[in-house]
């Protein structure tokens, strides 16, 4: 076996840190600094959860790939692991999966109330060719009137690049927790169900397809994504042993974080 020195270290992980800067420097070219650190400490904290669980069971996994892209709103794609061993049970399948999300929302939370308290009230411009409006999903909606209270007509958040990193963090938990195939939430599903998961897999694509064309166009590459790769989950090794009731309690709490956390149509244009 090969000795682990920091040489063969940053070696390897020459890629996952160039990408690591290439996306600090697109968030922090579309948004600022504000909103690049705290966008990256979310994107991070949830592929590190992943990560450091896939450690814990013994599966093989990539470090975090971070996508840039340097164009708003967002100023990248996220970033990804890459598992590359077999899971040995759904006890390990749904704690890869779910920790991830966990994670990002510890720090998507705090960032949402830290940023409302630091962002503006103002008046809704008459001209709106360049006014952004974000769509708010229910948990967003309630930290906004907790933090804020009730706005008055024609009046509207403009927020801190913190409060939005901290959306953009709810919106990437949202996806990532969408009950299909091998996301977050394709894996939480098949600890829960098994094979019965496939079901739902295909009730989640058909119903965020008829999103994609009835309420909102832009969702039409990740919808084609799904039919494309979204039916089907490996199994784990083990299929018999199932989960223990605190994680299956956890699992429909993550699902009720689901639908609270996603928004049909997430930017109104």
């Amino acid at each position: 076996m090969e000795a682990l020195t920091p040489a063969n270290f940053f070696s390897k992980a020459r890629i996952h840190v160039l990408l690591f800067i290439a996306t600090f420097l697109t968030t922090y070219y579309v948004n600022g600094p504000w909103y690049s650190v705290t966008i990256m400490t979310i994107l991070l904290s949830h592929e590190l959860g992943h990560f450091f669980m896939c450690r814990k069971y013994h599966v093989a996994a990539t470090m975090p790939y971070f996508l840039p892209l340097p164009f708003p709103p967002f100023g990248t794609f996220g970033a990804v692991i890459k598992m590359k061993g077999l899971i040995p049970d759904k006890r390990a399948l749904f704690d890869i999966g779910a920790t991830g999300p966990l994670m990002g929302l510890l720090f998507s939370i705090p960032a949402i109330i830290i940023g409302l308290y630091l962002s503006d009230v103002r008046p809704v411009p008459s001209d709106t060719s360049d006014y952004l409006g974000l769509g708010e999903p229910i948990l967003f909606s309630f930290l906004s009137k907790l933090v804020v209270g009730h706005l008055p007509d024609g009046m509207d958040i403009y927020l801190h690049p913190v409060a939005f990193a901290g959306w953009a963090g709810l919106f990437v938990t949202a996806l990532n927790l969408l009950p299909i195939g091998q996301l977050d939430g394709g894996h939480i599903l098949y600890a829960l169900l098994g094979k019965k998961s496939a079901i739902v897999y295909r009730i989640g694509i058909f119903l965020f397809c008829v999103i994609a064309i009835l309420l909102y166009p832009g969702w039409m590459v990740f919808a084609i994504l799904l039919l494309i790769f979204g039916f089907r989950h490996p199994a784990p090794i083990d299929e018999v042993a199932g989960l223990d009731r605190k994680r299956k309690i956890l699992g429909i709490i993550l699902f009720i974080i689901f639908l609270i956390s996603f928004t049909p149509v997430p930017l109104k244009l």
